[in-house]
């Protein structure tokens, strides 16, 4: 089942959310519901940060395992479920950062990233992702090669089998259609 959290949060949806929490705490089955919910949240807090896609899916992964892990000892306090799920990613994230630091450096710790998520920043970047993956197909395709995947116009039409002005085309109709979505309000 595929839920949806809107974008502003109204005293319902804590009392729904926290609804879904102690379900999943008597019923780990039912996390699924919670996963729905904040996964794209989540990966977008987390691409954020490590800027590498399959890392920052391991990473997201990595988090949601260790949230349904620790769900029986989550106590409800006011906050966001969401507040919860972000402190396990930064901590996730700063985990990875300092494995891959000593890998590079040999043992020096790299800075610590910013625990705090801007969630204004994350909800809107969550937002984008679900307008990408609402796109037609072959728009869709050609912003995920171009933006996700760093990939040229030539490789993507060599890809697609069309001319390289026609995925330019293709690229320039799905930011027409990204941005008039994101002004405007719709998703």
């Amino acid at each position: 089942m595929a839920i949806r959290k809107p974008e502003g949060k109204t005293g319902g949806e804590d009392t729904v959310e926290r609804g879904l929490v102690e379900a999943a705490q008597s019923d780990p089955a039912k996390f699924g519901d919670l996963y729905e919910l904040h996964f794209e949240r989540v990966y977008a807090y987390v691409s954020r940060r490590v800027r590498d896609r399959d890392v920052a899916e391991d990473l997201t992964a990595e988090v949601f395992h260790k949230a349904l892990a620790n769900l029986a000892n989550y106590e409800w306090r006011g906050a966001p479920f969401t507040a919860w799920l972000f402190r396990i990613a930064a901590n996730a994230v700063t985990d990875h950062a300092k494995r891959a630091g000593r890998e590079v450096s040999g043992g020096e710790d790299p800075p610590e990233p910013s625990a705090d998520p801007d969630v204004e920043q994350v909800e809107h970047r969550a937002r984008l992702f679900r307008l990408v993956s609402d796109l037609p197909a072959n728009q869709r395709r050609v912003i995920q090669g171009r933006f996700v995947e760093e990939r040229s116009i030539r490789e993507i039409a060599k890809e697609l089998g069309r001319s390289e002005g026609a995925v330019k085309q293709l690229q320039l109709r799905a930011l027409q259609n990204l941005r008039a979505q994101m002004e405007g309000g719709d998703a």
